[in-house]
């Protein structure tokens, strides 16, 4: 379909085959219909027993006599400890509060293989202690570093060598941010590899096209997020106007097709239409990141002010943003079966959106750059609206948050996507979002605050290959357009 394109580099190539992969919803070997009911078939198979439980009765987990911190006895893996806050930026000057602490990158590594000349994705059906659902989609790897190396004493992860000595092309290679306000400075390492030979396959992996899995996104929770953050790292490049347009008569020939799609594949491609220049975004970012100061300091567990703990929980005083509990795990097909371990508990659901409106004939979509306790460089480049640990109602919040309303009183006719979508279960506990992506119209104001900006996809895109732009939100709702 796209062979009309000069290859000017294998980076050019591999944009093209992840565009292709893109528009294709039906794969070779399992149709996307059908992919729920094998997801389910994989939790049917599986003997699964995740209880809360107190405290002491964590296996190898305890609080530290001096610290109070929550530490796992191998002094791997990772810790609750506590952090110290103060920032000119926000209405809070100053506070405490716990964070997870896991200095280790982990490999997010997801196999892909040209099959009938399409690009696969390997996925696999994995349980996580956290899942709502237990089992979501999930990259071929996904392992910290304690994991890999076999802290636990339990087999390798599958595939691992495949990442470890990278036996295939690289597609995508890059480190990418975790949640701010949870972890302090995390990252983990995203790859794509690309192999042509033969791989083994095991019974909860499946191929999948990039089309498929973008349609699989519509669904509650089926895709996890670390998935979410991989495929979000993806570029299908930079056309002009000439080349934008022969790729959309290509793709949507009918020009009754969905609009949305159509809009979101032009703001995906395009280079001339952006309302700022990437010298001048780089230039906001700049100044805000002068302007604006995070200084963190690591204190004692045990030195955290408003937070309490008790036998089952440490949780915040007013009962606000989340607790600390813990769980004992019994997954049949895990490398170790039966451990446990401390996880993070969210005291309510959260609002993730973005606000897109047309400038200059283009989706744009409605960026804020937001500081949060654990970010690696004072900022990172967020939705429109995100309320993940405070509740967003009015009155309710220690803020007001700008765009709420008009993201949560969107008419139905201006929402193009809308899911719940899960958080990392491998360190949260059944905590999903609302995820939003709402269209506005000209009468929606291009004057933003300081701390927002007009950007197109195609410009999100970019800033995503470099390290610690996009925040870990941002990534997993951008995962969902679809063309």
């Amino acid at each position: 379909m796209l062979g009309h394109f000069q290859l000017q580099s294998l980076n050019q190539e591999a944009e093209i085959s992840f565009l292709q992969s893109a528009l294709e919803v039906e794969g070779q070997f399992i149709r996307t219909e059908n992919v729920v009911k094998w997801v389910e078939e994989q939790r049917n198979a599986l003997k699964i027993d995740i209880n809360a439980i107190p405290f002491n009765k964590l296996n190898k987990w305890s609080f530290h006599p001096e610290t109070g911190n929550l530490v796992h006895a191998s002094g791997k893996f990772f810790s609750i400890e506590g952090i110290k806050i103060n920032t000119n930026w926000g209405n809070v000057p100053s506070w405490t509060q716990p964070i997870i602490n896991q200095p280790e990158v982990g490999y997010l590594g997801i196999i892909a293989k040209k099959i009938n000349g399409i690009l696969h994705f390997l996925m696999q059906a994995k349980i996580e202690p956290g899942n709502i659902n237990y089992v979501q989609l999930s990259p071929t790897l996904q392992a910290t570093k304690s994991n890999y190396s076999r802290v636990h004493e339990g087999n390798a992860p599958l595939y691992l060598e495949y990442f470890a000595s990278k036996k295939g092309k690289v597609l995508l290679d890059q480190l990418q941010s975790e949640q701010g306000a949870r972890f302090l400075k995390k990252r983990n390492r995203n790859i794509i590899i690309e192999v042509t030979g033969d791989i083994p396959m095991y019974d909860n992996f499946c191929w999948l096209t990039l089309g498929q899995i973008k349609s699989l996104l519509q669904i509650d929770n089926l895709i996890n997020m670390d998935t979410r953050t991989v495929l979000s790292g993806i570029s299908f490049g930079s056309y002009a106007v000439n080349g934008i347009n022969l790729v959309d008569k290509l793709v949507h020939r009918s020009t009754n097709e969905e609009s949305h799609k159509r809009q979101m594949l032009i703001t995906a491609l395009d280079t001339s239409a952006a309302l700022h220049s990437f010298e001048e975004i780089i230039s906001w970012i700049t100044s805000l990141k002068s302007t604006y100061d995070l200084e963190v300091s690591r204190i004692p567990l045990k030195d955290v002010q408003k937070w309490e703990k008790n036998e089952n929980e440490l949780y915040h005083e007013d009962h606000k943003y989340f607790s600390v509990i813990a769980v004992d795990v019994h997954i049949s097909n895990r490398e170790v079966v039966n451990w446990s371990q401390p996880i993070v508990k969210s005291a309510q659901e959260g609002i993730i959106g973005f606000i897109v409106r047309k400038i200059n004939g283009v989706l744009h979509f409605l960026v804020q750059a937001k500081i949060e306790a654990g970010n690696f460089d004072i900022l990172e480049l967020a939705p429109t609206v995100q309320c993940l640990t405070g509740n967003y109602r009015k009155g309710l919040n220690d803020y007001e948050v700008p765009f709420i309303n008009e993201v949560l009183n969107a008419p139905k006719e201006n929402i193009i996507y809308k899911a719940f979508q899960s958080e990392e279960g491998g360190r949260f506990y059944r905590e999903q979002n609302l995820n939003l992506i709402v269209e506005m119209d000209e009468r929606f104001s291009q004057e933003v605050p300081e701390n927002y900006c007009w950007m197109t996809l195609n410009q999100l895109y970019t800033f995503i290959k470099f390290n610690n732009y996009l925040n870990i939100q941002a990534r997993s709702l951008l995962a969902s357009v679809t063309f």
